[in-house]
């Protein structure tokens, strides 16, 4: 049985034209990661698409860090119990915050595609809005890799090269 995903896209920044097929790919990765966790309702989520400086000032206001980061995840469900949206019925998964111009300096930087690199920080954000965590490291790490790479290559964005397990 097929779900419902609502994935709603608002583009927040100047900085970098959206390339043609982005925001498709953008609900492509939110509902590959939904379909691999059996994810068992419709559901909705929100991307933003900003800059570095906009991106660097939420980090500071929510995770008291001064620095730009790629993305920003902002979970609405704990435990797997999430808000339902009672017009929709959809449950709310959360808010994800993309730095767009911090992707395409990492996609130069790892030497692959935007969209490779868009995929992968959508696909990562997915899976902190359902509750994974790799703050600690170790195992919760791995997992959340395995998770990824599968998503990716399911979507044709697999990686080229080495497998990479470097800080974030």
């Amino acid at each position: 049985m097929s779900r419902k995903v609502k994935v709603v896209i608002t583009n927040d920044q100047k900085t970098v034209k959206i390339p043609k097929g982005m925001r498709l790919l953008i609900r492509r990765c939110c509902t590959a990661v939904l379909v691999m966790e059996e994810f068992p309702q419709d559901a909705e989520i929100s991307v933003t698409i900003v800059d570095n400086e906009k991106i660097k000032e939420l980090n500071k206001k929510y995770r008291d860090i001064d620095s730009e980061t790629d993305v920003l995840s902002f979970p609405l469900g704990e435990n797997g119990v999430y808000d339902i949206n009672h017009d929709t019925g959809e449950a709310e998964l959360g808010d994800i915050v993309l730095s767009l111009e911090k992707a395409q300096e990492q996609a130069e930087h790892y030497g692959h595609s935007l969209d490779r690199e868009v995929g992968y920080l959508t696909v990562h954000s997915m899976l902190h809005l359902l509750g994974y965590n790799h703050e600690e490291g170790g195992m919760e790490l791995v997992r959340m890799r395995e998770k990824e790479e599968k998503v990716l290559t399911e979507l044709g964005l697999r990686r080229d090269g080495n497998y990479y397990m470097g800080d974030e």
